[in-house]
């Protein structure tokens, strides 16, 4: 499970959505914690409506405050500022978590553009695109009230192939450690709902696809009944769900519905910054819900 969680704040309140999320979680797990700050070339006094550490001993008497005042004295918690002015802040988070080997970042996603304005080509991307370590994407709103974090209830996002139950391991370890319930969801679509090549070849063959998704529906309910019975055999207890139609969509229902705190998606490093969400449906869960998402990079096809 996590054991050294990096967090980059820039000052903001909606950063500082991040630490009562690593104070959970660090205290938890038993984690450690890195709270970096980039000094940015050029840097505005002002980011998101709201202050930004523009200098070297601003950011360490910020740092240093959040340190001793927001986690548990069990908790081991360095904080590092970059003092090299730098353009681009996304490559030297990138950077710094190949210097400090975290096995998860959190950031914060905000901005009045949207979500997809502020993943795409950025942060969560750039970092997912290093290929191995998770990212927990918090997506706090302007008037949102910090409070302490509580995990109760995860939602693990499934597609059935198997490269990618590396994130289902994560979602049970972590719920495990929590103390949370688990739920698994996959999703089969309708003819309605098809994409690209298969939403053609359903238009073409309405009856021959239908018989195809009912299969595939058959041996939805099949998988997830096997990977509730490997997480009995761990002591962990959990529930799923087969749902038919859009996939983003029944997933942000399913984890409404479950009131969910978490979603676990498994996503791709694939080469090139454009090529990550490329046919995903991670952005289009991200685009439909507020709630923190754990971004897991998954082996390629």
């Amino acid at each position: 499970m996590f054991k050294h969680i990096l967090v980059p704040l820039d000052g903001s309140t909606l950063a500082e959505a991040a630490i009562p999320v690593a104070a959970e979680l660090s205290q938890k797990l038993g984690a450690e914690i890195t709270l970096l700050h980039v000094i940015e070339k050029n840097a505005p006094q002002v980011i998101h409506g709201q202050r930004h550490l523009t200098n070297e001993e601003e950011a360490k008497a910020y740092l240093k405050d959040v340190a001793e005042s927001k986690f548990a004295a069990v908790v081991e918690v360095n904080i590092h500022v970059h003092t090299d002015e730098v353009s681009r802040v996304a490559a030297s988070i990138v950077q710094h978590s190949g210097e400090f080997t975290p096995d998860l970042i959190i950031l914060c996603a905000h901005g009045e553009g949207g979500i997809h304005d502020f993943v795409v080509g950025s942060i969560p991307q750039q970092v997912i695109a290093s290929g191995v370590i998770p990212v927990l994407l918090l997506q706090p709103q302007e008037d949102e009230t910090i409070e302490p974090y509580a995990l109760k209830m995860v939602v693990s996002a499934l597609d059935g192939n198997p490269n990618h139950d590396s994130s289902l391991d994560v979602a049970a370890d972590l719920a495990n450690a929590m103390g949370a319930d688990l739920h698994l969801v996959r999703v089969v679509p309708t003819l309605s709902t098809l994409k690209a090549r298969e939403a053609a070849a359903g238009t073409l063959l309405p009856a021959t696809t239908n018989a195809i998704l009912e299969m595939e529906e058959e041996e939805a309910v099949n998988y997830l009944d096997e990977k509730l019975k490997q997480l009995y055999t761990r002591g962990i207890l959990a529930s799923a769900e087969v749902e038919r139609g859009d996939p983003a969509q029944e997933v942000v229902k399913s984890a409404t519905n479950q009131k969910a705190d978490l979603i676990v998606l498994g996503t791709h490093g694939k080469k090139g910054m454009d090529a990550l969400w490329a046919g995903s449906v991670a952005p289009l869960i991200v685009d439909r819900t507020h709630l923190p998402i754990l971004l897991v990079p998954v082996r390629r096809d």
